[in-house]
This record gives structure tokens, sequence and C-alpha cells, in this order.
């Protein structure tokens, strides 16, 4: 059983920054397609930000709800685009499934995978079809929840949610989005991966190198 302390979901945040940082060109390149071309910028923006402001937390202090709260206050601080109201809901739904708890195990991380997923599907109100990151990350919680009633490790069960987020986000290519910029393109959007699911795919490959690396 995995234990998850502050310092180990501080590493966490700072993974996701670095890789928005090495991700960011591609995921403009996506968005450039169907969107405004801006969104793997608000992404590197917004982790950067959430890395820095957790780092800052006194460990002794802080509980792993206090990580995600002020990670989601300092993402929506740096982030106004849609993005930002997305996983600032992520990451307040998450700190909120383990309140209380000085530390976490794998039943408690997929709890966080879990609402965090499902506050993105809440807040945008999208379903898996419409061309959006939820088509990534919808699939990805399921398969990572499935894996875990099945009594995998959390490496497993976030394996199991990559390979899903994966194939979640390969599908948006076929996809004619329903929600926001892109759905005005109607079939010209097609052949083209949704940006936020891809972002989404980078952001649960940190989640599965993280806690397979421990």
């Amino acid at each position: 059983m995995t234990t998850v302390t502050t310092e180990d979901l501080k590493g966490l945040f700072v993974r996701i920054a670095e890789a928005m940082t090495r991700e960011k060109d591609r995921l403009c390149e996506l968005d450039g397609v169907i969107g405004d071309a801006d969104h793997g910028i608000a992404m590197e923006l917004g982790f950067s930000a959430a890395a820095k402001a957790v780092s800052e937390l006194d460990s002794t202090a802080a509980d792993p709800t206090l990580v995600f709260n002020t990670a989601a206050k300092s993402f929506l601080n740096a982030v106004g685009a849609s993005s930002g109201p997305l996983y600032a809901t992520a990451l307040m739904r998450a700190g909120a499934a383990v309140k209380g708890k000085p530390s976490l195990n794998d039943d408690d991380m997929v709890d966080v995978f879990a609402a965090f997923a499902k506050g993105i599907q809440d807040r945008g109100k999208a379903e898996i079809g419409e061309k959006t990151m939820v088509d990534a990350w919808a699939p990805a919680a399921a398969a990572c929840r499935a894996a875990r009633d099945q009594g995998l490790s959390l490496a497993e069960c976030l394996a199991a949610g990559l390979k899903a987020g994966e194939t979640g986000a390969e599908a948006t290519k076929s996809m004619i989005a329903a929600k926001g910029r892109s759905s005005r393109l109607g079939e010209r959007a097609l052949g083209h991966m949704d940006p936020g699911a891809a972002s989404a795919v980078v952001i649960i490959s940190c989640f599965e190198a993280h806690f397979t690396s421990e």
C-alpha cells in the first residue's frame, strides 16, 4: 500500500508543471487548428503557478486538502481562460475527497483521481463524445476505479487510467465538437485531436509516472 504525503503531492505538481513546459508548443499547435492556439500557454501558466504555490507550503502544517486547494486557487488566478475554472474545480474536488487526512493511501488516490475527473465534467457540463478533455478524463477515471475494484495497486490503476485516457484522446480525432470555439468548425475539426484531451493525457501520465516511481 502506497503512503502519499504532502511532499509527494508537491512533487507531483512540479512534475506536471515541467511536463506542460515541454508540451506547451505541441498543445498550442493542436489548439491552433481548432481554437485560439493558447491552450499550451494556459496549461503551463496554471500548473507552474500551482507548483510554485504548493512548494511554499509548510509541510509540517499542510495536509493533502490544503495542497489541492492552494493549487486550485493559484491555477485560477493564473489562468482566466476556460481551463482555469475547470482545473480549479477539479483540484478543489480532489481536496474535498480526502478532507481531514494527513496522508493518503491507494484508495484515497483513486478517490482523488475520480474526483478530479468528475469536477471537470461537472463544471464543463460535457459528456463523452463531445470532443473535450472529458473524453480523456472520464474513461481514465473509470478505468482507474475498475482496476482498484479488482484489487490492483495504485501504479497499476493509474497505468490502466492512462491507457484509457490515451484511447479517449485519440478518439476525439473522429468527433465533431459540441462545445467551445471548435464547435463552430463542424466537420473541419475532424481528424484533429482535442487539445484539452491531449493535455489531460499529459497530466494523467504524470500521475502514472509519479506514483510508479515511488
